[in-house]
Formats: structure tokens, sequence, C-alpha cells
């Protein structure tokens, strides 16, 4: 093992005793955030010390082993143990090497998820709305809880924007990489003379913020609407201004969140999509700046980047970051998505060893 990867372990192996003490004294479940944050970190430590201290006893046995060869009675035993040994230790190594890999802070989070219709009119809209079943489908089969947030529906049933809230365990570590530019070729169901169409939509993956206060926003930069619901929802909805609109000033961004009947939770959910968007940005910032001259395999992450397209007359889905293509756009437009998701994490994973290795060389 590397000298520089090994004192790095020493180092989690260390912060791990002075969390467990940490976790252990009869205050530290006061302050409930910083509990949460101490315990996500020492739930992400725990593994790879575990491993370490495997790796240690490994080494030990194989020196045990190797002080025996020189024991005739024993030699042919002792052989044996110290492949075995060899065998122990050359996998602890790659199973550490993997677990030290850089970890997203927001890969255990919710996400919301926001689909917007780009060139193509109405088509476009449809398709967002196919889009929103395919993610929706996959969350189910992932069990986790669908949430929608707002929408704004096109005149033939499709979106020109729709906003989700996905929750669940590691929501956002499988969607992540679905950021950027889907998109769609084929026939329009109002093309008349069968010609195909070419039709996109943008996509972007958000992490839920633990807290709004997390984000810092100045309630004097925020103007705030509200206004009546103009979706289904029956009389109520209709005669009270329950939907609430947020308008960040500095960025510009607006957030709009009509789907509850109450103001209160509209506008709190309102302000959880503000700060999500508000923290992307931020991170998009800083990303752009420490990898101006690396883009990484999986993508810019850049919202209008072309990812994929749904190629509809041949079957067959592709992700052009990766070069994987795949025949079987009904099941994956149903949801099946474990195939392309595992794709873009094994990239991904690749790019984050090569890098390590770099590091450590």
């Amino acid at each position: 093992m590397q000298p520089s990867i090994s004192d790095k372990l020493e180092q989690l192996a260390q912060r791990l005793d002075e969390l467990d003490a940490t976790l252990a004294h009869e205050d530290s479940t006061r302050d409930m955030d910083s509990y949460r944050k101490l315990t996500r970190e020492h739930a992400e430590i725990a593994p790879v010390v575990a491993l370490f201290h495997a790796w240690r006893h490994a080494q030990c046995d194989l020196a045990a082993a190797q002080g025996m060869l020189g024991d005739p009675e024993m030699q042919e035993l002792a052989a044996d143990e110290v492949e075995s040994c060899k065998r122990e230790i050359e996998r602890l190594e790659e199973e550490m090497q993997h677990a030290l890999l850089p970890r997203d802070p927001d890969d255990e989070r919710n996400l919301f998820l926001e689909i917007r219709a780009g060139t193509g009119g109405d088509e476009s809209a449809l398709f967002a709305a196919d889009l929103l079943r395919m993610y929706s489908r996959y969350a189910e089969r992932q069990r986790w809880k669908v949430e929608m947030i707002s929408a704004s529906e096109s005149d033939l049933g499709g979106y020109k924007e729709v906003i989700v809230k996905l929750n669940g365990q590691g929501a956002y570590s499988r969607l992540k990489f679905e950021s950027g530019g889907h998109r769609v070729q084929r026939v329009p169901t109002t093309e008349t003379q069968g010609r195909i169409h070419t039709s996109a939509c943008t996509v972007a993956v958000l992490p839920e913020v633990d807290d709004v206060g997390d984000v810092s926003i100045n309630p004097a930069d925020l103007r705030i609407d509200t206004f009546r619901a103009s979706g289904a929802g029956g009389q109520h909805i209709n005669k009270t201004d329950s939907a609430v609109r947020i308008t960040h000033v500095p960025s510009g961004i607006v957030v709009e969140c009509q789907d509850d009947r109450s103001q209160h939770r509209n506008k709190a959910q309102a302000m959880s999509v503000l700060a999500a968007r508000i923290k992307a940005a931020q991170v998009d910032e800083q990303a752009a700046r420490i990898a101006s001259e690396r883009k990484s395999l999986i993508g810019s992450g850049d919202r209008s980047e072309r990812i994929r397209t749904y190629n509809f007359p041949q079957g067959r889905v592709t992700d052009h970051r990766i070069n994987l293509t795949l025949y079987k756009i009904d099941s994956i437009m149903d949801g099946e998505m474990d195939e392309i998701v595992a794709a873009l994490a094994a990239e991904h994973q690749a790019e984050l060893l090569a890098a390590l290795a770099g590091e450590s060389a």
C-alpha cells in the first residue's frame, strides 16, 4: 500500500475514535443538526476503518505465516497460509481503495427533479410528460415517494415545466447524472405524414438542502407573491390565494408552488426548491473554477448539455457521455433504468480511481 493512502487511513481511524467519544457524551443530542452531521460522518468512516483494521490483522497473519516457513514440519502449511494472506491483503487493499474515493456529501439526500420542455413545441411538452413518467416509475421501483411540487401543463396534456420531489434513501446518488439535455426522435401524434421529428427537454436534478438555513438567503432579496392556483383541485383551490411565487432578486431565480391548499406549506416547499437551486448554482460555480481545465467523463453537468437521445423508430436509447446504446426503449421509458444508472456510476467511479491513483503516485 502506498504511504499516502496508509497515512490517510490512520487519520480516519483516529477521527473515528474522536467521533465515538463525542457521540457517547450525554450532551451529544442537544444540538440535533450537529448530531445528525456527526452520525452521518461516523456512518461514512466506520466501514473504511473496519477494512483498515482487517488489513492490519491480515498483515500480522502474513508475518506469522512467513515466520513458520523455516520450520520443515510446518513449511507446507505455512506456504498455503502465506498465499491465503496475500490474497486477502490484495482484496482488502482493493476494497479500501474504493472506500477512499471522495464521496459526494449529497448522495444520500432526497432530490428535486425539474423537467422543462425545450425545442419542439407541443411534442417537447409531451416528451417532458414521458420523462416524468419514466422517473416516477423508476422511483416506484426503488420504493421512493414521488411528491408533485409544481406543474405548468401544455394544451395537449404534456408539461411546459414540472417539478417533483423524490424522497428515498440514496435518491440523489442514483439520479444525479440525469441533469442535462434529453433529445427525442419520433413521429409525433400530431404528425399526419409520418415524418420523424426531433425535440428536446432539459432535466435538472438538485439535492434537497437539509435546512433552508444552510443556504444564506437574505429575506430582503426575496419577493413573495401569492395567487390563485390554476390547476385542478376543486372549488377551494380556485377561491383562495394559496399558490406562492418566490423571486430571488439577485439571481433572478423564480420558484412557484401551488400543489397544496395551504399557503404556508406551499411557501415552505417553494423555499426548499429555491434553496436547492441556489446551492446548485453555488456548487456549479465552484466546480467550474476547480475543473475549468478538466472535464468529467460523465459530462460537465451543464443543464444545456445534450446527454441522451431516445430514438423511438429504432427502439434505442443512447447516452452520449459513455457511448452506451441500449435497444430497449420501451422498458427504459417504463422506469427500468438500472442498467443506465449503473453504467454511469461505474464510469464515474473509474474516473475517481484514476484520479486517486494519480494523487498517490
